[in-house]
């Protein structure tokens, strides 16, 4: 074991004793010959490279490296690597420095590579067992997993436990089928819609590789344009990656394939699969048997060979980012892959967000855009209805249905079925105080009082009922809605329409698709089935509800949701109308009436570039208890550029509400700080942040500290 520092750093400097014999250890134990593999037990090693390079399946960061093993001759044969292996690993701090003694538990692992001497010149453990013959960790899938844990300041273990699906045998046991020779190059099909559309799906065709930024029209010809994307790739004899939010927009995709390729040229990866079905596709990937993979968050890290393109729709969508460490966005992780397999890139959606602006104005990538006449052709008519026109509407005020969007539904229903897009879930999720409108709370815990379905009171924190609330603000016993959710809205239709059939899609029952006849779909965002045909109307109300959220993205995500909802309208020369119910001069809706995401984006780079906000800056999100934070920030070797902005409080997790990574338990109390850089320096922050992690877990001092790049919620 060598010295960190070297004899004496200033000028005429003294080492001290200790430190000078430790110099001499580590130059004498240099010159000797560096000590063959060998086992506490003597067993018989393989003859040729008899160290193996072990990955151990531990996510923490102080281990986060490879140590070394012994390979028994028995297991010479499936010991190759990107097996995967269990290891004997020491729990005390002793074995875990040690690293190679008998004893300890049994942990998974990944064998990364076969040697023929050690670094280590002691007593090497054995591989226990090789779980699987099957390599299932290929080179290029631990480079990426190690880019990615490097930009997240997080460990390569937690990014493989994301990346590699649990083994299954029987999948494993089971061949895969021949790969098929490369289709034929499609026809651009409707891409020729958009400007330079053409000359994206030729340029895959040819083996090229562009990188664009697609912003879809209306309607459901997306799927098409991207199978079509994906059969271009195909092509030219190299595989493509579609990720898209959730399994509806996979299966659609999916269909959209295989009615372009026909069966066996790409596989489905998503949860609904099951684990079995899923491993096993992941394997006919991993085996080349297949080129093409469309799938959800997951599939991010699919191990196609010889990557063509990668792609990734809706990336504003909040299932793409991951909740478990290290947290990474799929977004991010196809720019990483477009990067080191310098494949292609297609960013798309109905939307824009604004980091798919930034990588067009810094010219990384081209758009892919419509003219603005063929915009208003594809898109519906959009009316709003702001808080004067509510004030003036009698109905309005006696209903929850203004008088315009009750007009728009009528009429609606005499051609088909009418979407109703209401924020929140349930019933009544929030209410108020009818005279003063100050919030009720439980007398108990303080929570939320929710209203149900018969009529009832109940804390949305603690459960209780409240049978005799009073306002202690005013003293009035009045209760109004704030928000009202699907099911009492989907009540409130039934009454104001009682010969049409109101269905509702959501949390707990979510459509897929809706036929096209006459009915009242009531909906919450990104719950929106498809209609046959298209829906006649759709009314987005609430839009405050959405706009008033105290966070950085409000607007860009409540335009998102307004026009993933109005793509499903017919357009505008069919009848296809919008009523939003949102102030009209606000910027989010004024994009929504002319249907300019592209625009919202940009205005909004270019206020975040001056003020310093994502994604211009680099951010991090320091949380934990009080002292863990202010302990942290102070051991931390920031760079000189960065900023950090806090700690502050952080909200209390309500009693009963599921804890998503990285808040508070319930009850207590959390800090939390922000770390901004500018450009440039964001691979210095991660990496000091990592170290400081590192650092304080392999010191075991103080409670554990949450850290995230990037964090999609910043206020």
């Amino acid at each position: 074991m060598s010295s960190e520092n070297g004899p004496g750093d200033g000028e005429g400097a003294q080492a001290p004793p200790e430190q000078l014999a430790l110099i001499r250890e580590s130059v004498r134990k240099a010159k000797e010959p560096r000590a063959k593999p060998r086992t506490w037990r003597g067993a018989a090693l393989a003859e040729h490279l008899p160290v193996a390079r072990v990955l151990v399946d531990k996510g923490v960061l102080h281990l986060d490296r490879y140590f070394d093993y012994a390979v028994p001759a028995e297991l010479d044969a499936d010991a190759q690597p990107g097996v995967r292996v269990r290891v004997r690993f020491g729990a005390g701090r002793h074995r875990v420095r040690e690293g190679r003694r008998e004893g300890g538990g049994l942990i998974d692992g990944y064998l990364v590579e076969r040697r023929a001497d050690s670094d280590y010149s002691g007593p090497l453990a054995a591989l226990a067992q090789v779980v699987s013959p099957e390599p299932v960790l290929s080179a290029e899938l631990l480079g990426l997993a190690r880019a990615v844990a490097d930009r997240y300041a997080g460990s390569v273990a937690d990014v493989l436990q994301l990346a590699v699906p649990p083994r299954s045998a029987r999948a494993e046991r089971r061949p895969s089928p021949e790969p098929l020779p490369p289709p034929p190059a499609p026809d651009p099909g409707s891409w020729a819609r958009y400007e330079q559309g053409s000359a994206f799906v030729e340029s895959l065709a040819a083996g090229g590789a562009p990188r664009a930024v697609w912003n879809a029209l209306p309607g459901p010809l997306w799927c098409e344009e991207l199978a079509r994307a994906v059969a271009a790739t195909l092509a030219s004899g190299r595989g493509a990656l579609v990720v898209v939010p959730d399994g509806r927009a996979a299966a659609r995709v999916d269909a959209a394939l295989t009615a372009l390729l026909g069966e066996g040229r790409h596989a489905l990866l998503t949860a609904e699969t099951g684990p079995e079905k899923r491993y096993a596709q992941w394997l006919a990937v991993r085996r080349g048997a297949v080129r093409a993979v469309v799938g959800t968050r997951a599939a991010m890290f699919a191990p196609v060979a010889d990557l063509g393109l990668v792609a990734v729709w809706d990336d504003g969508d909040d299932s793409h980012s991951e909740q478990h460490a290290p947290q990474p966005h799929a977004r991010d992780v196809l720019l990483l892959r477009a990067a080191l397999d310098k494949c292609g890139f297609l960013l798309g959606g109905w939307s824009c967000t604004v980091e798919a602006a930034q990588l067009v104005e810094s010219g990384w990538a081209r758009p892919l855009v419509a003219g603005r006449e063929q915009v208003r052709r594809a898109a519906p008519l959009v009316r709003t209805v702001g808080d004067e026109d509510l004030a003036r509407d009698e109905a309005a005020r006696a209903a929850r249905l203004p008088t315009l969007a009750w007009q728009v539904v009528r009429d609606g229903l005499r051609h088909g079925p009418v979407l109703v897009q209401v924020p929140r879930r349930g019933y009544v999720p929030r209410m108020a105080c009818a005279n003063c409108r100050a919030p009720a709370r439980c007398r108990h815990c303080a929570g939320p009082l929710q209203g149900q379905d018969a009529g009832t009171l109940r804390c949305g924190w603690c459960g209780r009922e409240e049978g005799a609330w009073h306002c202690p603000e005013c003293g009035g016993f009045r209760l109004r809605a704030q928000v009202v959710g699907a099911r009492r809205t989907a009540e409130e239709l039934g009454r104001a329409f009682p010969a049409v059939p109101v269905r509702t899609s959501g949390r707990e029952h979510v459509l897929d698709t809706v036929p096209d006849a006459p009915a009242l779909v009531v909906s919450t965002p990104g719950a929106e089935p498809v209609a046959e045909g298209g829906y006649a109307a759709a009314l987005l109300l609430d839009g405050w509800a959405m706009l008033g959220r105290p966070d950085l993205r409000a607007g860009e995500d409540a335009l998102r949701r307004w026009i993933a909802a109005g793509a499903l309208v017919r357009p505008q020369g069919e009848r296809g109308t919008v009523v939003v119910v949102a102030e009209p001069t606000l910027r989010p809706v004024q994009a929504l009436v002319r249907w300019d995401p592209v625009g919202h984006a940009l205005r909004e780079l270019a206020e975040r570039a001056e003020l310093g906000f994502p994604p211009v800056s680099r951010m991090a999100a320091v949380s934990g208890p009080p002292e863990s934070v202010a302990d942290f920030l102070h051991a931390v070797e920031l760079p000189s550029d960065a900023e950090v902005l806090g700690p502050v409080p952080l909200a209390v997790t309500p009693p009963g509400r599921p804890r998503r990574s990285g808040t508070p338990p319930p009850g207590e109390h959390w800090d939390r700080a922000l770390i901004r850089v500018p450009p440039g320096s964001g691979t210095a922050l991660a990496t000091a942040l990592k170290a400081a992690r590192a650092a304080r877990t392999a010191r075991g001092t103080g409670e554990a500290v949450w850290v995230r790049i990037d964090p999609p919620d910043i206020g």
